[in-house]
């Protein structure tokens, strides 16, 4: 048989729903002609009726060969059955549930030309990729930065650009020059994690690794079964592969060239975070198998640990010494905090008293575990809003609504302290974070609804209801969407965020808008719910008598214009450090008005209740009131920056005043959604005296309030709680 340019490897089990999709987007390129690929697929004792297609297709195209395999070998055997049946020059490892974009195998036949023509051929040949999720939506290779504009698009080795070992892992997205990786003696490990031992080797030994700057495979993600997203005992099969990994690492005749110290480091650093991040991923590891992983993490560093080894700082570090130490529960508390105590930022002597304190952490999650073996309560809700601060927004809103039309559903809140219980309305049941109370009902309600996430180690149970309200119109990028900007998305964990996503079964909307940009920046499976915000029904439903109650609880004179101030949060601003002077736009309004100054939730303190003269606006600090749209309703005007408050106060239909003297900064540093100055909810001003004059103009832009409220308030008609709580509840009636 003559010799091909690329062979395609294709593992089939279990995917008859997936399969003729993947054939037909590589045997459907007409351009890839039959002389210069071919398909290998491998039917690995497959249940269903994927030999069968796979046979049908191979008899109408020469260009696909079936081996069926008499017993089942994994992800890992079968691509080892492939191999000695392979003609190509290059091999490229596709999955079958998944699929390559249209001309993607006749591009690539052309590219892997002229490698063939080089006098020094890439070993590797690295492509871009897409993630597909379950509803349509697609997100692009979040690690394509690292890729782009680097040594690799001319070629490199991994040695001249380390960050490579920042990207997926995977095999599905590198064509392996067939000799290269004969050479190397590795071998695809049985079990979960099969590629690592194959990749890992494969870009260290490679004396030409590049990239190709073009999407060639579609990656299905969240699909039921998927590893990603599968309770098994089996996710312990990756320290095999990291055995095999390191072995490979300390061969006398390795191939390839050098390794490095440091990078022999970036390994060990990059196997320790994978296998953190699958013990800390909600229900992969089985609660009876916990703890015996953890310990499978020391011994990984007591093996593989390099030669004067330094722990990284901060709270990756102490993370890190915890894990070597094996102490698992004071790990488990470091990790539910979401910050480093005390002791613990004194570093590695801290270690031993951490121990201690973690006991009542893990008796926490033993009890909670337990809680989780009671059958569902398919009549209990859990509610919270803003990490468990109190009664408020959206959730607050549906609660009540399905109070109405759900009663025989229970509804509990989530409150973080006795402080926040005390404050609580009247007759409204709560839970306090960490009380026996609190992990029953997250271990067994049915149904839970917040504004932000609620805790990752609080697992998923199957048959639960997830609702997800955010908590406001996005101006600013949002999600995943901040990928590529370092300084708005600090501290994000995107990992992290995707699982929590994957959890979500519904993400409420408040207007088109907001859907099209939050499927994109969470991309998930879940249902959205164009239904509007609950928690601004009562904003379209307020009456003239609730109006005069509310300015009047607040202390606002008769006949006194107000304007609630109400700046965003700025990531790089630290506290209360707005950008315009109060006191100043007190004096420039006069007696006649009240300014009410509410600084954003993430911040402590504020202005504070002042009095200038008695020739000045009086000043009210309302950063405390617990109820925002109380202040809407009292307020004649709302003043702010970016915040989402001014889409929220648009269903009012009164001024809104946007004072933004640091736009093109704000719209540079964070990524904005639409530009503010072309689609404005009123007057735009950039200094105190535009400021001042709108103000005093009374309702300087309506024609521009009327657009935006066309655009943006269009499910605000007072009803939207109501249509959560038919969609996501079993109404009566």
């Amino acid at each position: 048989m003559s010799p091909l340019l690329l062979s395609i490897v294709l593992p089939v089990h279990g995917v008859e729903r997936f399969l003729p999709r993947c054939l037909d987007s590589i045997l459907g390129d007409t351009a890839a002609v039959e002389s210069r690929f071919e398909v290998v697929a491998v039917d690995d004792l497959s249940p269903d009726g994927s030999g069968a297609i796979l046979d049908a297709y191979a008899a109408r195209d020469r260009r696909l060969r079936v081996l069926h395999l008499d017993e089942n070998r994994g992800l890992g055997g079968a691509r080892a059955a492939a191999l000695p049946q392979l003609r190509g020059e290059y091999v490229w490892f596709v999955d079958s549930d998944d699929w390559v974009p249209e001309r993607t195998v006749s591009v690539l036949l052309d590219e892997l030309a002229q490698e063939h023509r080089r006098a020094t051929p890439a070993d590797v040949l690295i492509t871009d990729f897409t993630h597909v999720y379950p509803d349509g939506g697609t997100e692009p290779n979040p690690w394509r930065h690292v890729l782009t504009g680097s040594p690799l698009i001319e070629g490199c080795t991994l040695a001249e650009h380390p960050a490579l070992f920042r990207t997926v892992m995977s095999v599905w997205n590198k064509v392996f020059r067939r000799a290269f990786l004969a050479g190397l003696d590795v071998s695809f490990g049985p079990g979960y994690y099969e590629d690592i031992s194959v990749t890992y080797p494969a870009l260290l030994a490679a004396e030409r690794l590049r990239y190709l700057d073009r999407p060639c495979y579609n990656y299905r993600r969240g699909r039921d079964g998927a590893i990603t997203a599968t309770a098994s005992p089996k996710h312990a099969d990756v320290f095999a592969q990291y055995d095999a990994i390191f072995a490979f690492l300390d061969r006398a005749d390795r191939p390839g060239p050098p390794v490095p110290e440091a990078l022999r480091t970036q390994v060990f650093e990059r196997t320790v975070q994978q296998a953190l991040n699958v013990y800390d991923s909600p229900g992969l590891v089985p609660a009876d198998r916990r703890k015996d992983f953890f310990r499978r993490i020391a011994q990984h560093f007591e093996r593989h640990r390099p030669a004067g080894y330094r722990f990284p700082g901060g709270v990756r570090g102490v993370q890190y010494r915890l894990a070597a130490r094996g102490a698992r529960i004071a790990y488990a508390e470091l990790r539910r905090t979401g910050r480093l105590p005390r002791e613990l930022k004194r570093g590695a002597r801290a270690v031993a008293p951490a121990v201690k304190k973690g006991v009542r952490s893990g008796a926490r999650f033993t009890a909670y575990n337990a809680f989780r073996r009671l059958p569902l309560d398919e009549h209990l809700a859990v509610y919270a809003a803003y990490w468990h601060r109190g009664y408020a927004c959206s959730p607050a809103a549906i609660y009540e609504k399905a109070k109405e039309l759900a009663p025989q559903i229970r509804g509990v809140w989530v409150v973080e302290n006795r402080r926040q219980a005390d404050a609580m309305p009247d007759g409204v049941p709560y839970v306090i974070v960490n009380t026996p109370a609190y992990l029953k009902v997250m271990a067994t309600a049915k149904y839970f609804v917040n504004n932000v996430n609620f805790p990752r180690t609080m697992a998923k149970r199957p048959g639960t209801v997830h609702v997800q309200t955010q908590h406001g119109t996005p101006l600013k990028a949002m999600g995943m969407d901040l990928r590529g900007r370092p300084e708005a998305a600090e501290g994000m964990d995107f990992d992290r965020l995707q699982e929590a996503i994957d959890r979500w079964d519904f993400l409420v909307s408040s207007n088109p808008h907001t859907s099209e940009h939050f499927a994109r920046a969470f991309p998930g499976h879940y249902e959205m719910l164009d239904t509007g915000y609950p928690r601004n029904d009562r904003l379209a439903n307020a009456t003239r008598e609730e109006v005069r109650a509310m300015r009047e609880r607040i202390g606002l004179r008769p006949g006194t214009t107000a304007v609630l101030y109400a700046p965003t949060h700025r990531g790089g601003r630290g506290g209360y450090l707005p950008l315009l002077d109060v006191t100043d736009l007190a004096r420039k309004l006069g007696p006649d008005f009240t300014l009410l100054v509410r600084t954003h939730y993430f911040h402590t303190g504020g202005p504070g209740d002042l009095t200038v003269d008695q020739d000045a606006a009086r000043i009210v600090d309302v950063s405390a009131h617990p109820v925002v749209e109380d202040l809407y309703l009292a307020a004649d005007a709302l003043v702010t920056d970016y915040s989402s408050m001014m889409f929220d106060y648009a269903v009012l239909d009164r001024p809104v005043v946007v004072f933004a003297p640091d736009w093109e900064e704000y719209q540079r540093e964070r990524g904005v959604y639409f530009d503010l100055f072309a689609l404005p909810p009123g007057a735009v001003t950039v200094d105190a005296e535009g400021l001042a004059k709108a103000l005093l103009a009374g309702d300087p832009e309506p024609a521009a309030r009327a657009r935006f409220r066309a655009r943006f308030c269009v499910w605000d008609d007072g009803g939207a709680a109501e249509r959560v709580v038919r969609r996501v509840f079993p109404v009566r009636g």
